[in-house]
């Protein structure tokens, strides 16, 4: 497989846009919404039965990949061109993508061919939940386009899994690999998260064996966090975040007293090793694949790389200019689908357009999430030449062979304390 990524610099000036490399496409329907996510995700009815809306949303939804498509079109030309080359990625995320009905995902990704074009070895992604009755069809998947499907395990353990909210059981997520490996899907992630309220380092270590046992070719493994997202200001009727639901709220601040950072730290510093022993490649702080199987996708955001992106909540980068749309699904619905006959519209949502210096630091900060880190010379120049003395006698931070600023394992577990200074 080729090498897509690009070695960043620390330094970005005269930032301009340019043509997406990828497509994000947000789907915002789950059976049942777990109490500590933080995604748009709409539950229950909005997602199956009589008054489910996924049809209108999958019909909006089209609706807005051809707008943007005809804006790209207007601004770069017609893809597979100079200026517009191939989606090198198409990413479907959620809420669970793999609710939608198979017919629908290969009318998504046909439409996304016809207008954005896509190259014949593009990295196609969908996001499953491993029940048996969410996770899809793998075969028809893959036959829709999909080269990649990313599993939401996160745990082996069945006491987690139930405090966690999760719908799923451990054979279930079993089965799930399985029938991605039988349909022929060339690359299968799981995810697992660490930092369970009331967890044991015994139980990580067993889940992990597990989903090491089922022989996937990428793992993201996160540290659960539980955020606060109407605290933020990100919530509001233009907001990119719902509001935090009341039993979510409820659960969220029963479960922070049952975390443990040291236990957290431990957890870490146990799949480093156990990874690292498997011969896998830990890429990014959260990331190990096997060789070939980094997600492409997720590389372009921390390359600062340009991706267009659609749905409800979706964020998108054109190499000078972050947009959003609301999460809100009626707002959105309003845009697209609009009553009385009334010609559709972009979503609303927000931008935000980053000075040279704020885009020098993001470039610092997400380099420094992957194994590349940045070059030497970015220790000699704001935003880390004030805090590399420190991060080096902290042992945040080690010089490579290749000169290169990497983040120790250390680094990566108080990556947040560091980069809270770079901003």
């Amino acid at each position: 497989m080729a090498d897509h990524r690009l070695a960043l610099t620390h330094r970005v000036e005269g930032q301009q846009a340019s043509a997406p490399v990828g497509l994000y496409v947000h789907v915002p329907f789950c059976v049942s919404l777990c109490p500590y996510c933080d995604f748009v995700v709409y539950a229950g009815a909005a997602a199956r039965g009589r008054q489910s809306r996924i049809g209108v949303f999958v019909d909006a939804l089209m609706t807005e990949l051809r707008l943007r498509a005809d804006a790209l079109d207007e601004r770069l030309g017609l893809p597979g061109s100079e200026a517009r080359p191939k989606l090198a990625t198409v990413y479907l995320g959620g809420g669970t993508p793999s609710l939608l009905p198979s017919d629908a995902v290969g009318d998504i990704l046909g439409l996304v061919r016809e207008r954005f074009g896509v190259s014949e070895e593009a990295e196609v992604t969908i996001e499953a939940n491993p029940g048996r009755d969410e996770r899809g069809d793998a075969a028809a998947l893959k036959a829709a386009g999909v080269t990649r499907i990313s599993f939401g395990a996160q745990s082996f353990n069945p006491l987690e899994l139930a405090r966690l909210g999760r719908r799923h059981r451990v054979r279930e997520a079993v089965e799930a690999v399985g029938d991605a490996r039988e349909a022929g899907i060339a690359s299968i992630n799981l995810d697992l998260l660490y930092d369970v309220p009331g967890g044991s380092l015994e139980n990580w270590m067993d889940s992990l064996d597990m989903a090491l046992s089922l022989q996937p070719d990428h793992l993201s493994l996160y540290g659960l966090t539980l955020d606060d997202p109407d605290a933020e200001g990100l919530t509001g009727p233009g907001g990119d975040h719902l509001p935090v639901r009341k039993g979510a709220r409820r659960w969220r601040d029963e479960a922070r007293p049952d975390q443990d950072e040291d236990l957290a730290a431990a957890e870490y510093h146990h799949a480093v090793h156990r990874l690292a022993e498997d011969g896998w490649h830990g890429y990014e702080i959260s990331n190990w694949a096997r060789p070939g199987h980094e997600s492409r996708h997720n590389m372009a955001y921390w390359e600062r790389r340009p991706y267009e992106a659609v749905g409800p909540g979706a964020h998108a980068f054109d190499g000078a200019v972050r947009r959003w749309n609301v999460a809100r699904f009626d707002a959105y619905l309003a845009a697209l689908s609009p009553p009385h006959g009334s010609g559709p519209r972009l979503p609303p949502g927000g931008q935000e357009i980053l000075d040279d210096q704020a885009a020098a630091s993001e470039a610092v900060i997400l380099g420094l999430r992957t194994d590349r880190g940045v070059p030497r010379s970015a220790a000699l120049e704001p935003p880390l030449a004030d805090w590399f003395g420190w991060a080096l006698a902290a042992e945040l931070l080690a010089l490579t062979e290749e000169e290169r600023v990497v983040l120790t394992t250390r680094g990566r577990l108080l990556s947040n304390e560091l980069f809270a200074r770079l901003v």
